[in-house]
């Protein structure tokens, strides 16, 4: 049984939570301390694990991936264990919000792929299993790491849906929406063929 009931002060505090969690930079903290200079003035400048590949180290974007992807796994179960589903979505949403536009950063953070991945890993680990698929599939495909961020962020709410968890399609809609804004230059260089392949700085 939650500890909390949900109500509009608790999914607020989750909210406020999940944001809190999503805005730590852990691709920046990351490159510090391996000590690999600034990330901001590394590659596309951009806080997230494939700019963090551009420098070099696989150690340095793995941990990078696996720490953007964890805080959103952890909004996630932590408001779930104590406020229940709907604190638990709203958590999630908060802290992919909170990577991609981090108070810290002058709301200039990610691109919320590795953070949208684990937390839809923690709301419904099949979906997130098929969307973690979808954009290993869509990446070795294509050699370039935004299209699979895009086809799997696009594929989400359709897993959703296939696989019976209907209340987190709707999540997974604004998630994607918000991918796919994150990555409007992205897309306007796979229009144009110039888009980095993935390992190319």
């Amino acid at each position: 049984m939650p500890v909390l009931e949900s109500s509009a002060a608790v999914m607020i505090l989750w909210a406020v939570i999940g944001y809190g969690l999503g805005s730590v930079p852990f691709g920046m903290v990351v490159t510090r301390l391996f000590g690999l200079g600034n990330l901001r003035e590394i590659g596309s400048g951009n806080i997230g694990t494939t700019n963090v590949l551009r420098t070099g180290s696989k150690a340095a974007a793995a941990l990078t991936l696996i720490l953007d992807g964890g805080k959103g796994a952890a909004a996630v179960l932590l408001a779930r264990s104590l406020a229940g589903e709907d604190a638990a979505q709203a958590a999630g949403l908060m802290a992919f919000l909170g990577h991609c536009f981090p108070v810290w950063l002058g709301f200039k953070g990610g691109k919320g792929v590795a953070t949208f991945l684990g937390l839809m890993l923690a709301l419904a680990w099949p979906v997130g299993i098929a969307c973690c698929l979808t954009w290993l599939a869509a990446a070795a495909a294509s050699r370039i790491s935004s299209m699979g961020a895009l086809v799997s962020a696009a594929s989400a709410a359709v897993w959703a849906l296939v696989l019976g968890y209907q209340p987190v399609a709707v999540l997974a809609v604004l998630l994607a929406a918000v991918v796919l804004i994150r990555h409007a230059a992205n897309i306007a260089r796979l229009r144009a063929g110039t888009e980095p392949r993935i390992g190319q700085k």
